[in-house]
């Protein structure tokens, strides 16, 4: 029996995790990589099986959607990627973009799956980081909240924290128009621009997190938008803790897989505080 062998054969087989990629490109590769970090291996046979399919041009915008600029429903195929990572062996999906969460695109993409007849779990991204931050927070607090103008608009995150005990603080409805654009404007926004980020579009998030600290003193900071991690990778800011989504849902997904396999560090960050 070999070492590999040895360290392996008493954990239990591990589900297969499928990410529904393109929602943008990079949000899922970035949740890929915090898979890989918040794995326990210590050989390349620890790592858990897991599949991406990124098809960003099957997709319909989803914000352009929620915000009734167009009918035509996304959830139709996220739906159908969803099918495939199932019909290809997934048995854990996560879906890195916190928009197309809405019941409205949801619903329709999990219908599309569970018609499948797979026994396959869906890990809610909302459902992840809401419950990590009443668990940060049990007391209840002010939660600074950062997403597109979309997921605000649809109250996806306020709901939830309320329904938690949590009081949801948004920035400025100015300063929600301009965190939107550090994520899409095609001239400076995450992504168009993520390896590397501008610093003009880190700035602006930068800036609109200053100012829920020191102006609307919120306890705690939710980045609830897949794009924004790839800009704001500190876990402290102004000696705020700053929640990162997408780490929060690299964690359940792996505990939904093969929960051996995940580390304890509660740290959602590779770097220090430097803010």
């Amino acid at each position: 029996m070999t070492v590999i062998q040895r360290f392996t054969d008493h954990l239990a087989e591990p589900r297969t995790i499928g990410i529904v990629g393109g929602l943008g490109p990079y949000a899922g590769y970035d949740l890929v990589r915090k898979i890989f970090r918040w794995t326990k291996a210590g050989v390349d046979q620890d790592h858990l099986p897991l599949m991406l399919h990124s098809f960003p041009g099957w997709i319909p915008e989803r914000p352009a959607f929620l915000l009734g600029e167009t009918k035509e429903n996304p959830g139709e195929d996220i739906g159908g990627i969803m099918a495939q990572l199932a019909e290809n062996g997934a048995r854990v999906i996560g879906m890195p973009c916190n928009t197309a969460h809405s019941p409205r695109i949801l619903n329709v993409a999990l219908e599309r799956l569970y018609a499948t007849g797979l026994d396959v779990t869906f890990v809610s991204i909302i459902e992840s980081a809401v419950k990590y931050m009443r668990a940060l927070c049990p007391s209840g607090g002010r939660i600074g909240l950062m997403g597109t103008v979309a997921t605000l608009h649809t109250r996806l995150y306020q709901d939830a924290l309320e329904k938690a005990g949590l009081d949801p603080v948004l920035p400025d409805e100015d300063e929600c128009a301009l965190v939107q654009r550090a994520i899409s404007d095609p001239a400076f926004g995450v992504k168009a621009f993520s390896d590397p980020v501008t610093s003009h579009a880190r700035q602006i998030l930068l800036d609109t997190a200053r100012r829920l600290v020191e102006v609307k003193q919120v306890d705690a900071i939710l980045l609830g938008c897949t794009e924004i991690p790839v800009a704001v990778t500190e876990s402290r800011l102004w000696d705020t803790p700053v929640v990162d989504a997408t780490s929060v849902l690299a964690r359940e997904l792996i505990r939904a897989s093969c929960p051996e396999r995940l580390k304890e560090s509660p740290d959602f960050s590779s770097e220090k505080e430097t803010l």
